[in-house]
């Protein structure tokens, strides 16, 4: 047994010494913490510190003679390469969920444990009704059973909260304010209760460093139909610097004191709106206490979120012309060196952060960076370390798959590329990953389509060809916010409609296990309608944003048709058009040659 399983087995051990202790049979372990955000802060990671898996969506149950861990599609071979099968089952979903293997596996009438500041009134629904049907019973713990084993737990800490100037943001805090007090007055509500970071963030205008690669700040937010909100904080967000903007929109209250507070400002019988699938089970009953009527329904600041005003779109036009530039820099420094075969993954990864650091204008990487050489880059969310680090060799394919947090954009590519002479494999492949992206990027569709609806289109050059990939098509994108945000995606889940001013990726994959992998990103904007000539309903259609080119050398010609090529060709004449002018030397020479027509 290895040191790293050694150490997982003494951890699994002595968190079922404390269940049972606590008359517990049983404990689920999601990934997510109290603001259910997906890069968790140290203190809150007890998924990665109990089973050593670090993916960012994920949970754990624990029983007294078994236990699983359960991921998606994206970290199937993450999830195995980290984590113990000895001591877990490693399960997926949608083939394995949560609530039906605690059914399945758990004896009739065992006690399950559970922390109800970590589960969703929205995700806790079918492990309740699990424990109704299947006869186990389930229980709130005050203190969560992990934090009892774990004497290492870093810290919390928060930093001080920054204003996101409204010439980056596009509309002042009050403004915004005004709109969402509208659409809770429609609901015939009196107030909403804003638990998601990155939506309190985009309503005061305001930024954070409490996580990373995402530039928020941990706190929610109390909006009142008719008088003052409320922003609750943490020690350290609020500062002398900073006290006096924040007061200037709201009161400023003690987070931990939410539940005390609360009565004080929702009386009895008022009705208060709430995301079920935001809130947590902790920040309901607070709710419920103050004897509040709970309105469930997404909050109005998610949706206006997701639809950027004309500054945000221009926003991050220029952010990905800096970053598109930095990326090209860095693609001419890979070709030059890689062939030599003395490159490896982190050795990339690490020129690719510091081209993106030398804009002066990156303040962070929008997430950790994808530098999968070879079979790596067939672990859909790989993260190289100096134990998986490989070298990029010739005769094999490069992911990188990267971004950067710039204060007018969030940016998101993936580019993936020959190192040497590619297989006639790996070009057919390639070339039909890269139909996929084109099927989205030429997409044109009504008012009211979702993401479901149009997910088809890059998979469609696949599926002929027998093949498929395991994860979404695209997600949506925040405003030097969350590199991953909702309710937009192209996907089977994909149920919103796609607005005017959303923000999403297009990204068809392909993945070979133990060979290599092949994922093709940009991100674009979603359209206003236009009549079509000769048509009758007017279409939406999608801006691409990213500007980086497509590796020559994996594209087949013959296999693209004469609207796909003169789409290509259209890319990279404006690709090379806009970078062109921050470009220069062995860099400018590069871009001129990658994005030749064809």
């Amino acid at each position: 047994m290895q040191d790293r399983d050694r150490e997982a087995a003494a951890r699994l051990s002595a968190l079922r010494t404390v269940l049972r202790s606590s008359g517990l049979d049983g404990f689920i372990v999601p990934k997510g913490d109290e603001f259910q955000n997906e890069y968790v802060p140290a203190y809150a990671d007890r998924l990665a510190w109990l089973t050593g898996f670090t993916g960012s969506a994920g949970a754990a149950a624990i029983l007294e003679d078994k236990a699983l861990l359960l991921a998606d599609s994206r970290y199937t071979l993450q999830a195995k390469a980290q984590v113990s099968e000895a001591l877990y089952a490693v399960e997926l979903v949608p083939k394995t969920s949560l609530s039906s293997w605690v059914a399945a596996n758990a004896r009739q009438g065992a006690v399950i444990g559970y922390d109800p500041a970590l589960h969703t009134l929205a995700g806790f629904k079918a492990l309740r009704e699990e424990a109704a049907k299947k006869g186990f019973k389930l229980k709130a713990c005050s203190r969560n059973p992990v934090d009892r084993i774990w004497k290492t737990r870093p810290a919390e800490e928060h930093a001080p909260v920054f204003v996101h100037d409204e010439s980056f943001a596009g509309e002042s805090a009050k403004a915004k304010l005004d709109r969402v007090k509208k659409a809770i007055e429609e609901k015939g509500a009196a107030g909403l209760l804003v638990c998601a970071p990155d939506a309190v963030a985009w309503l005061f205008n305001i930024r954070g460093h409490d996580v990373i690669h995402t530039p928020l700040p941990l706190v929610r937010a109390f909006v009142p139909a008719i008088g003052d909100p409320v922003i609750f904080t943490s020690p350290g967000h609020v500062t002398p610097a900073n006290k006096e903007a924040i007061e200037q929109l709201a009161e400023i209250a003690d987070l931990a004191s939410l539940s005390k507070i609360f009565p004080g400002l929702a009386g009895p019988g008022a009705k208060i709106m709430i995301d079920p699938a935001l809130a947590t089970l902790k920040v309901a009953a607070a709710v419920r206490r103050s004897k509040a009527k709970l309105i469930e329904a997404p909050g109005p600041c998610m949706l206006f979120k997701a639809k950027k005003n004309k500054t945000e779109l221009q926003g991050a036009r220029n952010a990905h012309v800096r970053d598109g530039a930095a990326l090209c820099r860095f693609l001419a420094w890979l070709d030059a060196g890689a062939p030599s075969g003395k490159l490896d993954e982190l050795t990339a990864s690490d020129k690719l952060e510091e081209f993106r650091r030398e804009t002066n204008q990156l303040e962070d990487l929008s997430f950790d960076t994808i530098s999968g050489a070879g079979s790596n880059g067939a672990i859909v969310h790989y993260r190289a370390t100096p134990e998986t680090n490989k070298k990029l060799l010739p005769g094999t394919l490069y992911l990188i798959d990267s971004g950067g947090q710039y204060r007018d954009g969030t940016t998101d590519v993936t580019r993936t590329v020959a190192i040497g002479e590619p297989t006639d494999e790996m070009r057919r492949h390639y070339t039909l990953v890269l139909k996929g992206h084109i099927g989205i990027a030429t997409a044109r569709f009504p008012a009211g389509t979702r993401g479901v609806d149009i997910d088809g289109f890059a998979r469609r050059a696949l599926w002929a060809a027998g093949l498929d990939y395991g994860h979404g098509t695209g997600h949506g994108i925040g405003s030097f916010l969350s590199v991953h945000e909702g309710p937009q995606s192209i996907s089977r889940n994909g149920m919103a409609a796609l607005e005017p001013g959303m923000i999403v990726s297009n990204e068809p994959g392909y993945y070979r296990e133990g060979h290599y992998g092949i994922r093709l990103e940009n991100l674009c904007a979603v359209t206003e309608p236009e009549a079509i000539e000769g048509g009758e309903t007017p279409m939406m259609g999608f801006e691409t944003l990213t500007l980086a080119p497509f590796d020559h050398r994996l594209i087949v010609p013959e296999l693209l048709t004469g609207e796909e090529l003169a789409w290509l060709n259209t890319y990279h004449a404006r690709v090379r058009k806009d970078l062109s002018l921050t470009l220069k030397g062995n860099a400018l020479k590069w871009l001129k040659t990658a994005a030749a027509p064809l």
